[in-house]
């Protein structure tokens, strides 16, 4: 039995060799997360191509929308993990409930895969799709949008498995970093320098062996593969149980910020309502709700703590919005980009191009390990020799500054895609393109190679690890200890909320009236489009973003929180 101490906190039964146990615990987590982002990456890396595949024959843009709707909604729906990690479950009952719905749900891909799957789960193709002639993309030569086959079901699955993947994410990051609280901040720094390392372990196997079975092989024996991936994770996080710290849940602080955000409407608002807060709310014996229903529940006091702690934390975050704008870009629009620049084929034994239909191709989802090989590479650097020369020399730059730099490495992302979109469409109108066969279905591309793409994939693997890496360790060490969960389930709802706003964004420009994503001439193809021009408005937007973003967060260091008042509305105070 583990030993409980206070608040009723397990600590591990290995706690008598408190180095060897967080090692295990670590070890586990690390193990535990790398084969989760094996599994997502898996399901992700060849969404686009899988919906638009003569499978289900989707256009271009419906399918990028759906994949962007996942991945939004991925961490979009990070507070409901949290919140029930805090109320009910605790990080490690939430973990294994969540483990067990991605599981399930996952296995619908693989059921879709196979014929009498999906028409069992989808229905009967609609005629106009399956009149097609063999060999083409469906919807790729109409001049009307092709129905979306089984969108309610893939639609459902894909939100059932966002909700499961957005719990997993939220709890298991800081429950790993739970292990090592007590170590000290070095600790917790280099525990989400290692997590996201074994983040793109992960991917590196997904996308160098899941992406090219489910491009070449088929996608019954690819997605079967993620589904293995998440049910080895889960036998590895219940069998490493024993030497896991665990916290009970201490209830929920939502109504609780609600109710002083509520309380401090108006911004005449603020100025002295923390004094009043405290002295009249608390003192009148009127409890916030959940307040002291749980052992190790934060007092009265505490709620208004953390109120203005989450009021200082509330802007900074907000403005990391176009940040993940563009940041998942890299697995919607920048891969279906990648379908329309020349593919190698691989493996080849002749030049003929009879062979060159029916060898294998490059897989477009391999152009994402350039950023999971720029992560590789640099976070152990980063680790054990860029920061702690920095550190000795008291130059090791704040989180906030990483992130600002990062924000500008995704600017920089954004717009070598949309110069290299521009030249591809000058191809496409001089006719320098060649038909390419990728899995069963043919693509019209540039003769423009696709290796033109890497520098966009680099730059974002940069910033990811001056923006994402820090803004974990931020998010975690800003928050307080009893908001721990809210905060980080915060920090993957904005990246959700990026990505969504990112996919309305893709909506709006695909309306009939004139939109730069509407492709009416070739369907389901970007070859009519002006993809460009999407690109440089993100570019746009993070520019002043990244401006805006170096001002607040020189201010949110300059300024330290206030005792009387949450400093996002208060009006400076008179001496």
């Amino acid at each position: 039995m583990a030993r409980t101490g206070d608040g009723g906190e397990r600590s591990s039964l290995l706690g008598g060799t408190p180095l060897k146990g967080r090692r295990a615990a670590c070890a586990a987590v690390l193990a535990v997360e790398g084969l989760e982002r094996a599994a997502f990456f898996g399901i992700t890396a060849n969404l686009v191509l899988y919906l638009t595949s003569g499978t289900f024959g989707w256009g271009g843009t419906q399918a990028s929308r759906a994949c962007l709707f996942f991945l939004g909604a991925s961490y979009l729906l990070s507070p409901v993990g949290g919140w029930l990690a805090d109320v009910y479950l605790g990080r490690y009952g939430t973990v294994v409930l969540s483990f067990l719905l991605y599981l399930l749900v996952a296995c619908l891909l693989p059921i879709t895969a196979t014929l009498d799957g999906r028409l069992s789960v989808c229905g009967q193709l609609p005629a106009p799709s399956s009149e097609t002639a063999p060999g083409t993309a469906v919807g790729r030569a109409g001049g009307s949008p092709p129905e979306q086959y089984c969108a309610p079901t893939i639609y459902t699955g894909l939100l059932l498995l966002a909700l499961g993947v957005s719990s997993v994410r939220a709890n298991l990051t800081s429950f790993g970093a739970d292990q090592v609280r007590d170590r000290g901040g070095d600790a917790t720094r280099r525990f989400f320098n290692w997590f996201y390392w074994s983040i793109n372990i992960g991917a590196v196997f997904s996308l160098l062996v899941v992406a090219f079975i489910q491009q070449n092989i088929s996608f019954l024996a690819g997605y079967l593969i993620p589904v293995a991936c998440l049910a080895l994770a889960l036998l590895i996080f219940l069998l490493a149980t024993p030497t896991f710290i665990t916290k009970p849940p201490t209830g929920s602080q939502v109504s609780a910020m609600i109710k002083l955000a509520l309380q401090s409407c108006g911004c005449s608002w603020l100025a002295g309502t923390g004094a009043r807060l405290s002295a009249r709310r608390w003192e009148s014996g009127d409890p916030l709700p959940n307040s002291g229903a749980q052992p190790g529940a934060p007092s009265p006091e505490e709620d208004l703590a953390n109120f203005q702690v989450l009021a200082r934390l509330l802007p900074v975050m907000l403005t990391f919005i176009p940040y993940w704008m563009v940041y998942f870009q890299m697995q919607s629009t920048y891969y279906l980009q990648g379908l329309h620049l020349h593919i190698p084929s691989i493996f080849q034994h002749s030049q003929d191009r009879a062979s060159t239909l029916q060898g294998y191709t490059f897989p477009d989802a391999w152009l994402l390990l350039a950023n999971v090989v720029v992560l590789l590479a640099l976070v152990p650097l980063k680790d054990h020799v860029i920061d702690p020369f920095l550190a000795r020399r008291r130059l090791l730059p704040s989180a906030l500054k990483q992130m600002a730099l990062g924000m500008f490495f995704g600017l920089a992302s954004v717009l070598a895609a949309g110069i290299l979109e521009r030249e591809r469409l000058q191809y496409v109108r001089r006719n320098q393109t060649v038909s390419q066969l990728i899995g069963k279905d043919l693509y019209v591309a540039a003769t423009l190679p696709i290796w033109w793409q890497v520098p966009q994939y680099l730059l974002i693997g940069i910033s990811e690890l001056f923006a994402s890496i820090p803004g974990l360790e931020f998010a975690y060490t800003e928050a307080p200890k009893s908001m721990k969960g809210a905060i980080m389930g915060l920090f993957f709802f904005i990246s959700g909320v990026g990505s969504l706003l990112g996919s309305g964004l893709l909506t709006l420009l695909s309306l009939p009236a004139r939109g730069w994503m509407r492709c009416p001439e070739d369907y389901g193809s970007i070859n009519s489009c002006s993809m460009d021009n999407y690109f440089f408005l993100l570019a746009g937007i993070q520019s002043v973003t990244c401006l805006l973003f170096a001002w607040m967060s020189r201010s949110y260091e300059s300024r330290p929180p206030r005792p009387g008042a949450p400093h996002l509305c208060t009006e400076p105070e008179e001496d």
